[in-house]
């Protein structure tokens, strides 16, 4: 016997979490691809809303300025999109590590900024720094709980599809998000980031009724949650997709 499909995916959107937000994006373009159209409801919603840009972005292109030139990318979006402070920590792109250090940076930044909502990537995202922010994140986010900060942790896709039990309807700000998505020009030669993005996002809908044409998905964890390492709690989300065992 296996779970519903309402067990593994939400057949309802959900209204936007209160604020303030903190987003961790492994790098500049990963929060517009991955979020952009939530962040821009939130902007319109008067949601504050912080961006931490974690790595140099140094491997996306072969000119001597891609860093500079994805640094001003990203203020470009971030301006659009409404973020209340942009901040790199230029850690080198492709080796990401959630090391003590990045960890108690991230853990203090929280503490500072005193977030109601943490973004971070899905634990089954490709690219090893998306799945590396997912990890620094999530140990920070423990961290600040032990300081009696209940922050709620929430997971988006930035690639590929990861669990969910979130959808934001994203339908009416899709044009705006394309524009931002547009910014990024340097990613998208490279490939055409915004058209995959679209089609993640249209993907989502599978479940929703007819007149929602673009969601974003997440995973919000309990609060809970924290009390296991992020393996043991992104092992614990797999298996719903496994078949239940039965009883004796």
């Amino acid at each position: 016997m296996f779970n519903r499909e309402d067990v593994l995916i939400p057949f309802n959107t959900s209204p936007l979490p209160s604020g303030p937000w903190v987003v961790f994006a492994p790098h500049a373009d990963d929060e517009t691809f991955g979020m952009g159209g939530t962040l821009l409801k939130a902007k319109d919603q008067g949601i504050d809303t912080h961006l931490v840009v974690l790595t140099d972005g140094s491997k996306g292109g072969d000119g001597q300025d891609i860093v500079k030139t994805r640094i001003d990318e990203a203020k470009k979006a971030s301006n659009i999109l409404g973020f209340k402070s942009l901040t790199f920590w230029d850690e080198p792109d492709r080796h990401l590590d959630a090391s003590e250090s990045l960890v108690t940076r991230a853990s203090d930044l929280i503490f500072e900024l005193e977030p109601a909502c943490v973004f971070f990537p899905g634990p089954l995202e490709i690219h090893p720094d998306h799945r590396a922010a997912a990890l620094l994140v999530w140990n920070a986010l423990q961290k600040t709980r032990d300081w009696g900060k209940g922050v709620q942790p929430y997971s988006y896709e930035i690639g590929v599809q990861n669990p969910i039990n979130t959808l934001v309807n994203t339908t009416d700000v899709t044009s705006a998000k394309e524009r931002v998505m547009s910014i990024y020009s340097s990613q998208n030669k490279e490939n055409n980031y915004p058209e995959l993005v679209l089609a993640l996002n249209k993907g989502r809908t599978f479940s929703l009724a007819a007149e929602v044409k673009f969601a974003e998905g997440f995973f919000q964890y309990k609060l809970t949650d924290l009390d296991s390492t992020f393996d043991e709690i992104t092992h614990r989300i797999v298996d719903l997709y496994q078949r239940i065992p039965s009883s004796p």
